[in-house]
């Protein structure tokens, strides 16, 4: 996986370089913003950063079970299940989430939200543009924008990092890099990039000996440094050798150092796919926020299958009835989202770390004769928390049968600039070279969501 002094190797950009120092497939980094860097490290607590964690609900779910509740449609609207009262007066989730409704003072929740286009893929949820749309401009994801654009915290966490599931459709795409380049795609721990932290013979196993590692790569970084082979490598590959001869990610990524009642907390899930859309594996909001503590900048993860058409396909196995599913789905989403805020308040990361909740698209108003609701892009919603923002409010409103937005439409767009502004990042004024050097903006939709500022 470690190659040292290599032959020459041209690249994808016709460049030709001596590869120093090849690191499997671990190319991360970035150019960063020198003036917002030098705040950071000046900053009396210079080890806070802000960061991103973005839950993808892959398949979109529905808005009016979950946070949009229209009780006094048509049965065939309304659906099965009855509002509850929450903790703000006026406003109502479903009766399925009795603790976060308790809880609902510490989310933003948008009703209203437009821009997503009939498409099953993650790009939306990650990026603000749809699938086709990032095939054409090439448009990069909020976690690879946020590696170009302020590179590492620390040099042996990459700043990207994804946690989604491999799915046999177009939710398994992490976040595209895009025209940013590979150096800025997000690190795969479950997938190859996990596979290339080795060095020189050390197996992860070999790795999770602290006392081993130490020495190991003491006598690594003394051989390295006496060679003059550092001030050789380029950024990208340097902070790959940082990931490699670091234990830092892989603490991370290790469970085990947690206590048992935080374990506890989030409960275990489950690694197995549902159908054909990803796990609900409870622990990735617990890695999520381990990754985040280490210094990632974004992580993005993946759970459940919320397509909730409730069809049934010959030799396809029946999906559950849409209100089936949901039983079962909200309380557990509705868990790991407390657990984690309950773990990011605990750990004096609440204000620091934004947290967005959502799906690529809505649900039909109307219930189908399978007791499930279709394709419906015109409107969904969102729940965000944390990161500083303006929470304890709901934003927007949908018509009697919520089938489009009423009042205060908000684009996914308008939200991306709202998580990037608390990056620190003003997308209105930054526009980054594409992969012709023409400068681009990172969003059409610029605006910020004043109300949550």
């Amino acid at each position: 996986m470690l190659s040292l002094l290599g032959q020459k190797q041209r690249f994808c950009d016709g460049v030709t370089r001596r590869s120093f120092l090849q690191v499997g497939g671990l190319a991360m980094g970035g150019l960063s913003l020198p003036a917002l860097l030098r705040a950071e490290a000046n900053s009396p607590h210079p080890e806070r950063h802000k960061s991103v964690i973005m839950v993808f609900l892959p398949g979109g779910p529905s808005h009016l079970d979950i946070w949009d509740l229209k009780p006094d449609a048509p049965v065939e609207i309304r659906g099965e299940f009855r509002p509850i009262h929450t903790a703000i007066p006026g406003v109502q989730l479903c009766e399925h989430l009795p603790l976060l409704s308790q809880q609902v003072e510490r989310f933003a929740i948008i009703r209203s939200l437009v821009g997503a286009k009939n498409e099953h893929a993650s790009e939306l949820c990650f990026s603000g543009y749809g699938y086709r749309d990032s095939l054409v401009r090439q448009q990069p994801s909020l976690g690879a924008a946020a590696s170009k654009l302020l590179g590492a915290v620390d040099p042996s966490v990459p700043p990207f990092v994804s946690l989604c599931h491999t799915t046999p459709n177009l939710w398994r795409d992490p976040g595209r890099a895009g025209f940013l380049g590979p150096a800025h795609r997000p690190f795969q721990p479950a997938g190859e990039d996990r596979q290339n932290m080795v060095l020189d013979g050390v197996t992860l196993s070999r790795l999770g000996d602290r006392k081993q590692l130490r020495d190991t790569f003491d006598r690594f970084r003394r051989g390295v440094d006496t060679s003059g082979v550092m001030d050789s490598v380029d950024v990208y590959t340097r902070q790959a050798l940082e990931v490699l001869t670091s234990g830092r990610l892989l603490a991370a990524l290790d469970l085990e150092q947690e206590p048992a009642r935080v374990r506890e907390r989030y409960g275990r899930g489950s690694l197995d796919a549902v159908d054909d859309g990803a796990p609900m594996n409870n622990e990735d909001f617990l890695t999520a926020r381990r990754l985040v503590e280490a210094g990632a900048r974004c992580v993005s993860l993946s759970f459940g299958r919320w397509d909730t058409h409730s069809c049934r396909k010959a030799g396809d196995l029946a999906y559950k009835n849409n209100f089936m599913q949901l039983r079962e789905y909200l309380p557990r989403l509705e868990g790991c989202l407390l657990a984690l805020l309950d773990d990011l308040r605990d750990r004096g990361l609440e204000q620091d770390v934004s947290v967005v909740v959502w799906g690529e698209m809505g649900r039909t108003p109307r219930v189908n004769a399978n007791g499930g609701r279709d394709h419906w892009p015109q409107v969904s919603g969102c729940l965000l928390a944390g990161g500083g923002m303006q929470t304890g409010q709901v934003l927007g409103s949908t018509n009697r049968y919520a089938e489009v937005a009423q009042d205060r439409p908000i684009h996914y767009q308008n939200v991306f600039a709202t998580l990037y502004r608390q990056l620190g990042l003003d997308v209105s004024q930054i526009k980054v070279p594409d992969l012709n050097g023409r400068p681009q903006y990172l969003l059409e939709q610029r605006d910020v969501i004043p109300e949550l500022l």
